[in-house]
Formats: C-alpha cells, sequence, structure tokens
C-alpha cells in the first residue's frame, strides 16, 4: 500500500494547531507558577505534561510532512 501524502491545505492546519498548542503550553506553565492553590497547580502542571507530548507529536508530524513535499519531483 502506498503512504499519501498529505495535502497542503493539511500541513497549513497543522501549523496552526501546533502554534495554539505551544500557546496553551506557555498559559500552563506560566499559570502554574503564579497560582498558590496546589489542586490547581497540579491540574496546569499535568495539562503543561500533556502539551508537551501533544507539541512533540505534532512537530513529528509536521516533519513527515515536509519530508513527504521534499521527495515529490520537481515540476
Amino acid at each position: 500500500m502506498e503512504k499519501q501524502c498529505i495535502a497542503p491545505h493539511e500541513s497549513i492546519q497543522l501549523h496552526e494547531i501546533l502554534t495554539f498548542k505551544n500557546l496553551c503550553l506557555t498559559k500552563s506553565l506560566t499559570m502554574s507558577k503564579l497560582v498558590s492553590d496546589e489542586e490547581l497547580k497540579s491540574i496546569l502542571n499535568q495539562d503543561a505534561i500533556l502539551g508537551e507530548e501533544h507539541v512533540k507529536e505534532l512537530k513529528a508530524l509536521m516533519e513527515e510532512a515536509r519530508s513527504d513535499w521534499d521527495r515529490l519531483p520537481n515540476i
């Protein structure tokens, strides 16, 4: 079975999601340092850990998409 490349608009959407997730991660990390409630701090730290995983996965997808586009023949 042949591997399919993602379409250009999907690459743009991936980039938008990555930007959003980076912003969420930054906000969670910043807010976790400012809050005094331990339960909220724990929730924010858990969100930051999950956000880091998502960012890594999205970056991997972006790299894969980039390498797919690099393999296409020049027209």
